[in-house]
């Protein structure tokens, strides 16, 4: 199997099922997504102690892309501190406008993140793959 079928693979298991898509009740923030061009929706709810990010959930819906990156980033996130969130946030929106990177740090930084690399060259899913992503950055 070549690495474009695993990425795919990926992707959508993300997509249809994740651990990470419920309401979290005793979530310390909640933030609101929203890509008007395609109607993806979602919120993502954070509860943090102190500098750590303790647990990372999402509501709401929209296409396997959004999903599957909303569920990413809960995955990759949950247990870092906000500092190394920031720098993985940074990381994949660099990744996602197609800026060049060493694959191997982009790969420690992003984990599983980085089967969404090839969005960059499909401009019209950009939006969906960086929504949850500028959500928790706005948070």
């Amino acid at each position: 199997m070549d690495m474009k079928q695993i990425y795919t693979q990926i992707v959508m298991e993300h997509a249809r099922q994740s651990a990470h898509r419920h309401e979290l009740a005793d979530a310390t923030d909640s933030e609101r997504g929203h890509n008007p061009s395609c109607g993806d929706d979602i919120t993502l709810h954070i509860k943090r102690e102190g500098d750590r990010i303790e647990e990372l959930s999402f509501t709401g819906h929209g296409c396997a892309i959004s999903q599957a990156s909303t569920s990413l980033l809960c995955e990759l996130l949950e247990g870092k501190s906000v500092e190394e969130a920031k720098q993985a946030i940074e990381a994949f929106l660099a990744m996602i406008k197609g800026e060049e990177q060493d694959d191997d740090v982009l790969e420690e930084q992003l984990g599983d993140a980085v089967a969404l690399k090839d969005i960059s060259h499909m401009p019209q899913r950009v939006k969906c793959a960086v929504l949850a992503w500028r959500t928790l950055n706005d948070m």
